[in-house]
């Protein structure tokens, strides 16, 4: 095999693991009833998904603060 194609080996494994890792961490939340939410951003649109509907607002308007917060230091610097 080429180097390249390890490479892409590699981090498609990885991806795959943290795919199984949080829907294991979901299925596992679901059956416990605790509350999961996670969220991010992609370019400048804040997402965020999870069990519990107040979780996932907080989320994505923390990750919209967390984006408006770098984007300043981004400018300034």
């Amino acid at each position: 095999m080429k180097m390249e194609q390890l490479i892409n080996l590699g981090a498609i494994l990885i991806l795959a693991g943290f795919i199984m890792v949080f829907i294991g961490m979901l299925q596992a939340a679901k059956e416990s009833k605790t509350k999961v939410a996670v969220g991010g951003f992609i370019g400048f649109i804040p997402f965020g998904f999870g069990n519990d509907k107040d979780m996932v607002w907080f989320v994505t308007v923390l990750s919209a603060v967390l984006f408006i917060i770098w984007a300043i230091f981004r400018i300034k610097g």
